[in-house]
């Protein structure tokens, strides 16, 4: 067991909270299978429902697989404490049905995934919120509009699915000197390649679903940030209001993704720039957006706050709509599905697929084209996936043609 954190980011996400020695020898850690515990004493748990003794009382509450992942992952971001949820929607809602009230206002970014953009205008408005999309690309935007209703800020960044990036440090300095609190979901760059909560952001959330799972077996959320913040999470938004609770295998699975995720995310930062790059110089493709192109409009900005520049691009195809979906139809070995960060790589077209819950309008109006295509680059044998490319590409040319 490691007992600081000067140990190096590969060696936390192995070891961190947990020692063998303390659990009959075991190397990987026990999964425990359990709704309830038991207490030594009545007073006991009495104690421990009135908060003055530390345990465990019911597994919607904590559970010490979880708990154990939920230190590992505090560690990895930075942060005091973590919490688990059954998805990365449940993470969100519950963080921000802890910290929003009616009337309250939230600030958002003009590109959102589309289950979160949902939960914002079909859920947080409908309870009264006042949701206020800005472009976070230029932090002054965030300054002229935080108001005196405005609790919370919140970006993805790289932005799901055009790749847009956020200046963490000038956001959430901007926010907090108004007292407002900043939520950044970190799932494209994981703790990696960014940790927010060093850059100033207050909350951290993700769908660990994705790189931090790594395998496409597992649905799971996570929030890291302060532990009063994650304390009050744990028992309003959590156990009270969403019930989004992690189960104890899902937990298991995830550590298991998170002793490979900085190699795997190696693998993909490496990969995803050489196929960006092969497609920025293929002629059937009119704009590439990728954070590690010098190109793209942010790079310097994804130099300094993401070096490695991430596993996932977004590009469009100079036939717009039809020549994506052409070309998605064209893949063989590309797996055409949602989700990312997976060993496999993925390709899917957000405007008809996970950004589908915007309208028409709202997709032009927030930087979702019709015709844009979002790929997750997996692990395979880079030669592979360039070739699987190139295939559908030059079966895009030879259709127009």
């Amino acid at each position: 067991m490691i007992r600081n954190r000067a140990a190096g980011f590969a060696t936390r996400a192995i070891h961190h909270g947990y020692d063998p020695l303390d659990n009959e020898g075991a190397l990987t850690p026990p999964v425990h299978m359990t709704s309830t515990f038991v207490f030594e004493t009545a007073g006991a748990g009495g104690e421990m429902f009135a908060g003055d003794r530390v345990g465990h009382v019911y597994s919607r509450i904590s559970n010490p697989t979880v708990e154990l992942l939920e230190a590992r992952m505090a560690a990895l971001e930075e942060g005091e404490a973590a919490l688990g949820f059954a998805s990365g929607m449940g993470a969100i809602t519950a963080v921000l049905w802890t910290f929003l009230s009616p009337g309250d206002e939230i600030l958002v970014d003009e590109t959102l995934y589309g289950c979160t953009f949902a939960f914002f205008h079909h859920g947080l408005a409908r309870f009264g919120v006042t949701v206020t999309h800005v472009d976070m690309r230029d932090p002054a935007n965030v300054k002229a509009a935080i108001t005196e209703k405005t609790r919370v800020v919140y970006f993805e960044t790289p932005a799901n699915p055009n790749m847009r990036l956020v200046d963490i440090g000038a956001v959430a300095a901007i926010a907090r000197k108004a007292g407002v609190r900043t939520v950044v979901d970190n799932t494209y760059a994981t703790p990696v390649l960014t940790r927010p909560l060093a850059l100033g952001a207050d909350i951290v959330v993700h769908s660990a679903t994705k790189y931090l799972g790594g395998h496409g077996d597992l649905v799971a959320g996570i929030a890291v940030g302060s532990g009063a913040d994650m304390q009050a999470v744990r028992l309003v938004g959590l156990k009270d209001m969403t019930g989004a609770v992690m189960a104890p295998l899902t937990a298991h699975l995830v550590l298991r993704g998170l002793k490979t995720l900085e190699l795997r995310m190696e693998r993909h930062c490496a990969s995803a720039r050489a196929v960006a790059e092969q497609l920025e110089a293929h002629p059937a493709v009119a704009t590439v957006h990728y954070p590690g192109l010098a190109s793209f409009p942010q790079h310097n900005l994804a130099v300094r706050q993401m070096p490695g520049f991430g596993g996932m691009i977004a590009f469009e195809l100079a036939g717009g709509k039809e020549a994506g979906i052409a070309f998605l139809d064209g893949l063989d070995l590309v797996a055409r599905a949602v989700s990312l960060g997976d060993a496999e790589t993925l390709a899917q077209h957000p405007a008809s697929m996970t950004h589908s819950t915007y309208t028409a309008e709202e997709r032009a109006r927030h930087g979702i084209s019709d015709g844009l295509v979002r790929l997750s680059v997996g692990l395979e044998s880079l030669k592979d996936i360039s070739d699987d490319i190139a295939d559908a590409l030059h079966r895009l040319a030879r259709r127009a043609a």
